[in-house]
């Protein structure tokens, strides 16, 4: 692992996880707000989100916005072989490899099947560089998603000046705080099936 970016995801981390949980909480319905504002959001039939551990982004807010609505809500399940998968869940949560909320059970879908996938992230810059834990699963996911548009929610507080990228590093469509959305390039004409 680059020593220089396990230094900045480490001092990212840290500014995350000193905002208080009422700080997160507020801070998240606000970054919910704005995505399920976005046109992406909105055209969007089959979208990815995660659940979040620790001091991440919660996104409840979207799903919280659409019960019983026209949207696929699918999740991450990571394996310790490197491979994530998108799942459509059925039944009960587990914990996953790295204690992460993860469906249990569920059907596996396509990746060239999401609209959206939301991602949650140590830091980020305003070119859409997302600098995730270091494990490289959604770098290793998102070519597949071939329809998607990509994008990160991340606090204000973990936002850097510029980060160091590697060649398999996937840049952000747009990336989502509370107080606005960084965008990369536009892609408005994207169209969803």
């Amino acid at each position: 692992m680059d020593e220089s970016k396990r230094i900045i995801r480490a001092r990212f981390l840290a500014e995350r996880n000193a905002l208080s949980g009422e700080d997160r909480s507020e801070k998240s319905a606000e970054i919910c707000r704005r995505i399920l504002a976005c046109e992406e959001f909105r055209r969007a039939r089959v979208v990815m989100l995660y659940r979040s551990v620790r001091s991440e982004v919660s996104l409840e807010g979207l799903t919280d916005a659409e019960p019983g609505g026209e949207k696929i809500f699918l999740w991450p399940r990571c394996g310790r072989d490197g491979v994530m998968d998108a799942v459509l869940p059925e039944g009960e949560w587990t914990r996953g490899a790295f204690g992460i909320p993860e469906p249990a059970a569920g059907v596996i879908v396509d990746p060239r099947d999401i609209d959206l996938v939301i991602c949650p992230c140590a830091a980020f810059d305003e070119t859409g560089v997302r600098l995730g834990m270091g494990g490289g699963y959604y770098d290793r996911f998102l070519p597949r998603c071939v329809r998607a548009f990509s994008a990160a929610a991340a606090f204000e507080a973990q936002k850097a000046d510029a980060l160091p990228t590697d060649e398999w590093d996937v840049r952000m469509d747009r990336i989502f705080t509370e107080l606005t959305a960084y965008p990369r390039e536009n892609r408005a004409n994207l169209v969803f099936d």
